[in-house]
């Protein structure tokens, strides 16, 4: 053998600790140094969404070493010993993504419409990621409005069979408000809803630093406006839409929910019908100001202020405080399904957990908040167990609403229909 069993022990131990860094690193990703930032989020991601990838390819290592008298050696015996305990720590990262299911079951207990909802196999819900799956027709770069040089487009999932009056949902992709696409981002839940019975708008926005907040929002608004308007062409009730979107998705979804009919947000269509019948933001940003200190200070100096507000907010921290959804919660919120991972370091969970408290004490509308344990930011970008119960979930919770909403729709009287603005309802609450 041209290399000593001693050396292949120590070569064992070393990477043994490596494996072993990856898994605690899951466990504690670090948020208060700059310099492991970056590098921990990653791997943290990596980790805690592919922990069998991680001990499939552990297990090959230790394998090979053993073969090649790793184990002849003190070193070696303790590298299997680190490589044991970061394998019992990795099966434990799996078993928090299936427990995934029954935190949705305790959040939507509440909801009667749920009684009789179809709780689908695992098997079955990872079929989304497929992205051309059976009995889902998808329509590619569709552009809904031209501004400042740019065509603004969206692709259409729906199902193949003709169909009218069907719930619609709207998703924003997120990416800081200066990266990202549509044809990244939401494609596992468009496919889940798609495949019963949705239809499915995923949207492009003018993006930072060349547009300025809140020209992302409006982007959005006049997405929602196009929707509506070609309700009859993809067979779409126009009185149901919802929306969702993750990290900046989630961000501009909640605003979306919050701003509804508001004319500051809508140049030249203030007329237009934007209001929302449910939104699901998916670890979202929901503070501007970092009243919490919980956002990277370097984030706001370097991408914040300078890309997306062009401002600075210790000047002007008005522009900070109406971008945030914090500070636009009012009673007539639609229903809210929040989704955040308590391990998310990018956007921390302490933000998601305030706005959803005072959603909630302050909504009319139902407000669910689901803490997801171990999950990090940008979790259901992979086909684990923890995306695929969150698409069901989400499912569940849409459907409930728009079965709600039907209801409410049949028992109302027709005086109830009058149309009622933003504007309106701003006056009569003296907001």
């Amino acid at each position: 053998m041209w290399i000593s069993e001693s050396v292949v022990a120590w070569l064992f131990l070393c990477v043994s600790l490596v494996g072993a860094v990856f898994t605690l690193n899951a466990f504690m990703p670090v948020r208060r140094i700059p310099a492991l930032f970056v590098p921990s989020f990653f791997g943290s991601w990596l980790t805690a969404e592919l922990a069998l990838h991680h001990i499939v390819w552990q297990s090959i290592a230790t394998v090979l070493f053993v073969y090649f008298g790793a184990l002849s050696a003190w070193p070696g015996l303790v590298g299997l010993g680190i490589t044991c305990i970061s394998w019992l720590g990795l099966l434990s990262l799996f078993h928090s993504g299936h427990q995934t299911r029954g935190i949705f079951d305790e959040v939507l207990s509440d909801l009667k419409e749920l009684d009789d909802t179809e709780r689908i196999p695992l098997g079955r819900l990872l079929m989304p990621f497929r992205f051309h799956r059976q009995g889902v027709k998808v329509i590619r770069d569709i552009t809904f409005r031209e501004i400042a040089g740019k065509r603004l487009r969206l692709d259409v999932a729906m199902p193949e069979e003709p169909g009218r009056n069907r719930p619609a949902i709207m998703q924003i992709h997120g990416g800081a408000w200066i990266i990202g696409d549509k044809r990244e981002q939401g494609w596992p839940l468009i496919g889940h809803l798609a495949a019963n019975g949705w239809v499915c708008f995923n949207v492009n926005y003018r993006l930072s630093p060349a547009a300025t907040w809140p020209e992302h929002l409006i982007d959005l608004k006049y997405a929602l406006k196009w929707i509506r308007e070609h309700a009859d062409e993809y067979g779409i009730d126009s009185s149901f839409v919802a929306v969702t979107g993750g990290s900046a998705g989630g961000h501009l979804t909640a605003m979306m929910g919050l701003t509804a009919n508001d004319p500051e947000y809508q140049p030249g269509f203030e007329d237009a019908d934007t209001s929302l019948q449910s939104a699901v933001p998916v670890y979202g940003v929901y503070d501007f100001t970092n009243r919490l200190e919980t956002m990277q200070k370097r984030f706001v100096t370097r991408v914040l202020e300078p890309m997306v507000m062009k401002a600075f907010l210790n000047k002007e921290p008005e522009k900070f405080h109406r971008a945030s959804p914090m500070d636009r919660i009012h009673p007539d919120a639609p229903p809210f399904l929040i989704v955040h991972g308590d391990r998310d370091t990018l956007a921390p969970v302490e933000d998601a957990q305030v706005f959803a408290e005072d959603l909630r004490r302050t909504s009319r509308s139902p407000v669910m908040y689901t803490e997801l344990r171990g999950a990090q930011h940008a979790f259901d970008i992979f086909a684990s167990p923890r995306t695929a119960r969150m698409l069901d979930g989400t499912l569940r919770f849409l459907t409930a609403m728009h079965e709600r909403a039907k209801n409410a729709t049949t028992s109302r009287a027709p005086e109830d229909f009058a149309p009622s603005g933003y504007a309106e309802r701003a006056a009569a609450e003296n907001l």
